[in-house]
């Protein structure tokens, strides 16, 4: 039986800010309930032991946050989060209480990707009380990510990336340069269970723009799946449309949907490092990858 390093459940596909490198979903809105997370658990549980609350939308935003890492608690599977991290006020007690949060990503590049009302120290001081409240009261482990460099072909937003970095040291108490250490590598480990990464901004995969290339490798079927919030199963977290629907989670078993002619096609053409589907042919992020 295949078994995957993660699987992502869309728990919404609503989010709370409009960042402008991030696609724009023309699915159904939505919100999740209980029972239909519950039925994915109950369907995923043999094939992974993490889950990622993560594809479109903020999960934050999903009143029934509590019951679903319940639900992953009773079931021994670990949660991992990827939010804006601008709520995360209203749910700070549920994560460092919940026993089945794994790790917390929160990307802070969100912030200047928006013209926003709220206050930019608010928001940092917000996200940095919770990580050192998080690392003394909790095992989670707490990612910052800053993926907004410039790239050959991508322009970012990144002018408060200086300041951002600076009051990360000090609210931190980190006692080494961040910046001095940043030019050595992208990812540091902050203190223990905190980590801070930096990567180029990617152009998500669209169909509609021009062929990136043909030769790509990608863990999409192979260490990882993806589930939206309708059902749909799809090869990887980066289908935020589900432009490759490989079956639906609520109307057939998860194995003969990995197993499905299209979902072998898939792997197999990764395994000789060709993208087989029109939309893995237009994905920066594989391509970034594989380079």
């Amino acid at each position: 039986m295949v078994r995957f390093k993660k699987i992502y459940i869309e728990t919404t596909n609503i989010c709370n800010l409009s960042c402008n490198f991030c696609p724009k979903t023309s699915r159904k809105l939505g919100f999740m309930d209980v029972d239909s997370f519950d039925k994915i658990i109950n369907k995923v549980k043999r094939y992974t032991n993490h889950i990622y609350l993560h594809l479109m939308g903020e999960p934050f935003l999903n009143r029934n946050l509590e019951c679903f890492l319940n639900i992953a608690k009773k079931e021994n599977i670990k949660v991992n989060i990827t939010s804006n991290g601008t709520l995360i006020n209203n749910v700070k007690e549920v994560l460092i209480n919940s026993g089945s949060v794994r790790q917390v990503n929160i990307s802070l590049h969100s912030f200047e990707a928006n013209e926003n009302n709220i206050d930019f120290y608010d928001y940092l001081n917000n996200v940095l009380n919770f990580i050192n409240e998080a690392n003394e009261k909790s095992d989670i482990i707490c990612a910052l990510r800053l993926w907004n460099i410039d790239s050959e072909d991508l322009k970012a937003n990144n002018n408060l990336n200086l300041k951002i970095i600076k009051i990360i040291e000090n609210k931190l108490n980190i006692e080494f340069s961040l910046v001095d250490a940043l030019i050595e590598k992208r990812g540091i480990k902050l203190k223990d269970r905190v980590y801070l990464n930096m990567a180029e901004k990617f152009s998500w995969p669209d169909s509609n723009i021009s062929l990136i290339s043909e030769e790509v490798f990608c863990h999409g079927l192979r260490d990882q799946i993806g589930i939206l919030l309708d059902g749909t199963v799809v090869p990887c977290c980066l289908d935020s449309e589900g432009n490759i629907p490989l079956g639906n989670i609520f109307k057939e078993d998860l194995e003969d949907i990995i197993n499905s002619k299209r979902a072998r096609n898939i792997y197999d053409g990764f395994s000789r490092r060709r993208a087989v589907e029109e939309l893995c042919k237009r994905c920066g992020y594989a391509k970034r990858h594989f380079n």
